[in-house]
This record gives C-alpha cells, sequence and structure tokens, in this order.
C-alpha cells in the first residue's frame, strides 16, 4: 500500500512572528526624546483677528490687492496650535513650528474677521501635529496641518547661536 506525501510536507515550518508588545506612552515618550508629561491629544484653541491694512499683501506691495496674506493666516493658524497646548506644556518648555502644509482657498480683505481653529490631532515621534482651519463667516479660507515640536528654549537658544558661530568660523 502507497501513502501519498501531503503537498505541505515539502514546506518549512511557517515562522510565527512574537508579537511586539505595546510600550507604555511614558516609555514612548522617553525614547522619542519627549518629556513624560505631555499634552493630551484632542486639545482645541481659536483665535480671532479682524483684517487690518497692515494684514494685507498690499502692505508689503501698493501693486497687490488688499486681501489677507497667506503668512498671516498661518502666523495666526500657528497661535491657534501654541495656545491650544500652552496649558498642558511640561514646565519650563515652550513649542516651536516645524512644519506647515496649508492651502489658502479664499481671500478677504480688511475688516473682515476671521477666525483661526487648531486641534492637536496626534504625536509623530517627537513632533505634535495639528488639523488647523481659517474661516471667515461661513467662508473657509484656509485648512491644513501644523508640526510642532516642544523644547526647553535655554537649549533651543543655546543650539541656535552655536550654529550661527559655526557658520562664521567656516
Amino acid at each position: 500500500m502507497k501513502t501519498r506525501k501531503s503537498k505541505n510536507a515539502a514546506r518549512p515550518a511557517k515562522r510565527v512572528k512574537k508579537r511586539a508588545t505595546k510600550a507604555p506612552a511614558h516609555a514612548k515618550a522617553a525614547a522619542a526624546g519627549l518629556p513624560e508629561q505631555r499634552p493630551r491629544i484632542g486639545l482645541e484653541a481659536l483665535v480671532e483677528r479682524v483684517v487690518e491694512h497692515e494684514h494685507t499683501i498690499q502692505s508689503l506691495s501698493p501693486q497687490l490687492p488688499a486681501v489677507f496674506s497667506t503668512p498671516m493666516m498661518i502666523g495666526l493658524m500657528e497661535h491657534a496650535t501654541v495656545k491650544a497646548i500652552l496649558p498642558e506644556l511640561p514646565p519650563g518648555s515652550i513649542s516651536v513650528g516645524t512644519r506647515i502644509e496649508v492651502d489658502h482657498l479664499k481671500a478677504v480683505g480688511p475688516g473682515a474677521t476671521v477666525i483661526a481653529w487648531a486641534k492637536f490631532i496626534e504625536y509623530r515621534g517627537r513632533f505634535l501635529v495639528f488639523d488647523v482651519e481659517a474661516r471667515s463667516g461661513e467662508h473657509l479660507i484656509g485648512r491644513g496641518r501644523v508640526f510642532r515640536a516642544i523644547v526647553h528654549p535655554k537649549e533651543h537658544g543655546e543650539k541656535a547661536k552655536a550654529r550661527v558661530e559655526q557658520r562664521k568660523q567656516q
């Protein structure tokens, strides 16, 4: 009597991958160089501004239209991100902007009220990610993402100063 070999008999046994255990939040924070005390995801803030002539691109060049400038809109959005997490920053630390991904969708002129909104949505390593929007009335005039990092101002300033000194020596 002949026995048949199973098709699977010639195949090597499958390796079973060990599942990584999820590290506690404080361990992830320490590994990413973040302090253990971190702002909670979900924090939000609003910042409001009435557009004045100095907030328009025309203030930079008279031949341009008197509309709210993109840098001013982004600055308002960044202000909202700072305001959102400020109460929960570790003592002695600040946050600094590291990346901006924003679309300026509509123009508004002097006299318009612009409200910028920011919501802290996630950590990506040591970076904090925010969804941001700017609105004027019912109009969405800008939206995107802003990234920030938590730093200690003294160390941050010393590193920047060292880079300047190093550049001077080159």
